[in-house]
């Protein structure tokens, strides 16, 4: 049985690309960079997919195939380290900034009446997600690439503005979070702090010299730092030990009898699975050196699935703890006197991310809680800043076979994200972060169908995936939660444009 044949490296590194040109040492010379030869080819037996056809071009070139695997007869624990990694990085899209606010307030509202969504659309997550990762694992194409080679030409710009729109919107996010952790920590206001968070560039330029494992390891070291927080949080400090057996029941009681549950439970189910995460997830597995043949790729696919479930469970117990944490010590409160005397109200529209830093410190009598929490969200947004870079590049690459330097890629995204929150910051102040928090997740939830409908499509073709294509399982699994995701994404819509006008008008 024949194997796909995976693309070959091509272009230089230290090129800049732009479409046929490539620009290097001031000089500018022609290069042609569309494939030569049809991807739509049938295969003959009809059991094998489409071989990925030589176009020059790879998933972050840099890191594509830079770590190299055992031999699939090798032992289990050998070959989970070499394939661990790839789903970390994914993981933090499920903890960023911009769940936490939805989160927070599920707590507030509802106590642990919305645990149950957190776990199904953690679970959603998973089922697209390991999808993701067998499209890349197989093709040896990203799913950019996919919808280039297999959809019409006319597709391509459509679908790369859209996706540039949903990782500057998944970036204004990060932005918002790091910039109220530093606004919070170091009192810097938070018009300088947005500001400043665009020197994260740095970081993500320092750890590209090092290697993908060295990106892995430094976002796995932020989001054990997210973890330790909200352990302590839970399990050390007295004042929040929950009931593990109400929370329980609330884990497997699902119900909207409370008003206003069902609209919450909308924005926590469409603001979960990040549409940039299923582009990027496609192109991180080919960071592994995977052999053609055909017990490599069950091998890589095994590992790779237990990769995102353990990944992915990891982000559903980091998102359950924030609920907790607001469950316990806002519920049933209407306002708490923070430490400097001032009396906090709670209500609907608060921006519960600073009121949770404001009133965490009297409410558990530790000093230390309010700390712990904001560096715990200045991770999530430096580890989000991460892999929307990566993202990006992914996008760019694919749909357009552009390529610019990491660091220019990263200003670009970085600006398009800081000027709206510097515009409305400055404009109508701090009290605006959580209307900005509401636009960028009404993005993401638009471009999402465009996303997950192709990664089905290519992953459910026997032309495409050969024998590896979806099981019933996971064709049910997958395309059930495409539809119940986007049918929330569409139910929710006139309410969140509402809000996203608002933003936008100063309402």
């Amino acid at each position: 049985m024949s194997t796909p044949v995976r693309e070959g490296g091509g272009g230089s590194a230290g090129g800049l690309y732009f479409s046929g040109f490539v620009v290097c040492g001031g000089s500018v010379a022609m290069r042609k960079t569309e494939a030569t030869t049809s991807t739509d080819t049938p295969t003959d037996s009809g059991l094998s997919p489409d071989p990925a056809q030589p176009t020059g071009h790879v998933s972050l070139e840099g890191v594509h195939g830079s770590v190299a695997v055992p031999h699939h007869e090798a032992g289990f624990w050998e070959q989970w380290r070499a394939f661990v990694g790839p789903a970390i990085l994914i993981s933090v899209g499920y903890m960023d900034p911009g769940n936490w606010g939805t989160d927070l307030q599920a707590g507030a509202r509802f106590k642990y009446g919305l645990l149950w969504v957190v776990g199904l659309a953690s679970l959603m997550a998973m089922f697209m997600q390991v999808i993701s990762a067998r499209l890349g694992v197989v093709t040896g194409k990203d799913l950019a690439q996919c919808c280039r080679d297999w959809y019409p030409q006319w597709t391509r710009w459509p679908n790369w503005l859209m996706s540039e729109v949903a990782i500057g919107a998944c970036d204004l996010a990060e932005v918002l979070g790091s910039a109220v952790a530093l606004n919070l920590l170091f009192h810097i206001p938070l018009f300088w702090a947005v500001i400043i968070t665009g020197l994260d560039v740095l970081l993500l330029l320092a750890l590209q010299k090092f290697g993908m494992r060295t990106i892995e390891a430094v976002v796995l070291l932020l989001v054990a730092t997210i973890g330790a927080c909200y352990f302590i949080e839970i399990f050390v400090l007295p004042q929040t030990q929950p009931s593990f057996l109400e929370m329980g029941r609330a884990l497997i009681s699902p119900h909207f009898r409370q008003a206003g549950v069902l609209y919450l439970a909308i924005g926590i189910i469409g603001a979960t699975v990040m549409p940039h995460n299923l582009y990027l997830h496609s192109a991180l597995v080919q960071s592994r050196k995977l052999q053609k043949d055909e017990p490599s790729i069950r091998s890589a696919i095994r590992f790779n699935t237990i990769d995102s479930i353990v990944a992915l469970t990891i982000a559903f117990f980091v998102n359950a703890a924030i609920l907790v944490l607001a469950a316990m010590v806002f519920f049933g409160k209407e306002s708490v006197t923070a430490s400097g005397g001032q009396v906090v109200h709670f209500s609907a529209d608060s921006d519960w991310i600073r009121v949770a830093y404001l009133t965490l410190a009297p409410l558990l009598g530790a000093s230390a809680a309010s700390s712990l929490f904001a560096v715990a969200l200045l991770a999530s947004g430096q580890s989000s800043t991460i892999t929307g870079t990566l993202a990006g590049q992914v996008v760019m690459e694919g749909f357009m076979h552009w390529r610019i330097q990491p660091w220019v890629r990263r200003l670009i995204t970085r600006s398009l994200a800081i000027l709206p929150a510097v515009l409305v910051i400055g404009l109508r102040g701090a009290s605006s972060v959580t209307d900005l928090l509401t636009l960028s997740q009404v993005v993401l939830a638009l471009q999402l169908p465009f996303a997950m409908f192709p990664l089905l499509h290519f992953t459910s073709s026997s032309k495409r995936m050969g024998t590896w294509k979806n099981s019933w399982f996971l064709l049910i699994a997958g395309w059930g939660s495409a539809i119940l995701i986007t049918a929330m994404d569409v139910y929710g819509l006139p309410e969140s444009f509402k809000a996203a006008w608002q933003v936008i008008v100063g309402g």
